[in-house]
């Protein structure tokens, strides 16, 4: 077995800061002076880089949160039209008095009027609303509680955005300011206030962070809690069993697997043993489903005119899926070097994104943090980004010209397919550079200098148990750089399979 001194990084080991290896970042860094000179001094303020990505995240937030002004004041309450214009749109306001906050009714347990009977979120999700309702004011107009509500939810959802932040930065100890990819993500500040997806993205980068400092049970814990809040958590396990197998690192796995479930258990299964019927509508809402927004589905059915039965769309979304991980798997084991988890992780997360039959806007929350572990270069980034804002602005488009009428005041159905197009070939693009690091780890920018999976806790520089195809006899290094060191991988062990 590896020593402590192999399989987790050094404390000591100076940051790479990024104005010195992205060309981007030195580019953006002179409007705050410019980039890092040679004998500059890192680490040497109270203004470390944790504390200054926490601050850039909160003020992104605060600046999204402004974004929503035109829909606080008024578009959420006169008309549906003008919250779609004006871009600004989000469910919190509309939930507090669609599903039952307002009247003081209990998610899971009291039947709601209208055509959904219970609350259609998972239970960790449905406490966080609930706890917004209790700190929520019942004093004064229906529309004020609504305002107040989302306020209360804002605050909320600001601190897990800190968190986010905070845990993408120390999750990769030598690379802190890869955290500002997440803290300036325009998407990030545009969504993140339209749902309560926010939460299992904290909890997901809280576990990442958990399992790159070798935390096996806490990363199991907090995955538990992530898919108690949303199901997507749960597909890291996936990756990670993989990649446990290649290194045979099985004790680790199962422990993370039983706190995973544990976890799960102990959020479920009260709601599930007393209220059944409402523990279950996540789960039943989601499988009958229609297609709707965002998905290849949706391009298809208003191209050719025909509606696809829910059944058979979740059949082949399925089919996709398995074949994607399959793929995934593939890489996995038969990569020149174990490819790291944070970029297995995101490949798994966006195939999910990219099969499933709805994309709502608020859903590129959940890959903006595995993105920059999995690929933190500005450049790329910047690129999915920048598709993922003109999917912002079409989706809410499109919903303003199905709501205006004769009028047609917005993008009409063929402008939001391209809207949708833009968005998958973005992920897609951010996929196919995931792939290519994975295959030619020489070109992995965090493996540039030397590093094997900073992400990886124990993982880290192992030694491989279980190979496939090429990997059985995988080279010491990587191709030499002219932009950098030539690459050592660790320590590889004796190849099976």
């Amino acid at each position: 077995m590896p020593s402590p001194e192999k399989t987790m990084p050094q404390h000591d080991e100076p940051q790479v800061s990024p104005t010195r290896r992205d060309e981007i970042a030195a580019a953006g860094s002179e409007l705050i002076g410019g980039p890092v000179g040679r004998w500059a001094r890192v680490g040497g303020s109270r203004l470390t880089p944790v504390r200054v990505v926490a601050l850039v995240a909160i003020g992104m937030f605060a600046l999204g949160m402004v974004q929503k002004i035109p829909c606080y004041d008024w578009a959420w309450f006169r008309g549906a039209g003008s919250q779609y214009t004006h871009a600004c749109y989000s469910d919190i306001p509309h939930l507090f008095l669609g599903r039952g906050f307002a009247d003081g009714l209990v998610p899971y347990f009291d039947r709601l009027d209208g055509d959904m009977e219970y609350l259609e979120y998972p239970v960790l999700t449905g406490l966080f609303m609930q706890v917004a309702a209790w700190l929520t004011p019942y004093g004064g107009s229906v529309q004020h509680r609504e305002q107040i509500y989302w306020m209360v939810n804002a605050g909320m959802l600001m601190i897990c955005a800190a968190i986010i932040a905070v845990c993408v930065a120390r999750t990769h100890r030598r690379r802190p300011w890869d955290g500002l990819l997440v803290a300036l993500a325009p998407a990030f500040a545009l969504t993140a206030t339209i749902n309560w997806d926010l939460l299992a993205v904290a909890l997901t980068a809280a576990a990442m962070l958990m399992w790159s400092r070798g935390r096996a049970l806490a990363f199991g814990i907090l995955i538990g809690l992530a898919t108690a809040a949303k199901l997507y958590p749960l597909l890291l396990l996936g990756p990670l069993l993989v990649l446990c197998w290649r290194a045979g690192r099985y004790r680790e796995y199962g422990t993370a697997f039983l706190g995973a479930a544990g976890a799960w258990l102990v959020v479920n299964l009260p709601v599930m043993l007393l209220a059944p019927e409402g523990w279950k509508k996540f789960y039943t809402f989601s499988q009958e489903r229609q297609v709707d927004f965002g998905s290849f589905w949706l391009i298809i059915t208003q191209r050719t005119g025909e509606s696809i039965e829910v059944g058979t769309v979740n059949t082949y979304a399925t089919a996709l899926m398995l074949l994607a991980c399959a793929g995934i798997a593939g890489l996995a084991l038969t990569a020149p070097r174990r490819p790291r988890f944070a970029q297995l992780a995101f490949l798994v997360v966006a195939a999910f994104v990219l099969t499933n039959k709805v994309y709502s806007p608020q859903y590129v929350l959940w890959l903006i943090p595995l993105a920059v572990l999995a690929r933190p270069r500005w450049r790329d980034f910047l690129i999915w980004q920048a598709c993922e804002v003109v999917y912002f602005l079409g989706i809410w488009m499109y919903l303003a010209y199905t709501t205006s009428g004769d009028k047609h005041q917005g993008l009409p159905p063929e402008g939001y397919q391209l809207a949708i197009a833009v968005h998958l070939l973005g992920t897609l693009y951010l996929c196919a550079v995931v792939v290519r690091d994975a295959l030619m780890p020489e070109r992995d920018v965090v493996r540039q200098d030397g590093a094997d999976d900073p992400s990886g806790g124990v993982l880290d520089r192992a030694p491989d148990a279980f190979v496939l195809g090429g990997a059985a006899h995988p080279p010491r290094h990587g191709a030499h750089s002219v932009e950098g060191p030539r690459v050592e991988w660790g320590t590889t062990g004796p190849a099976a399979g």
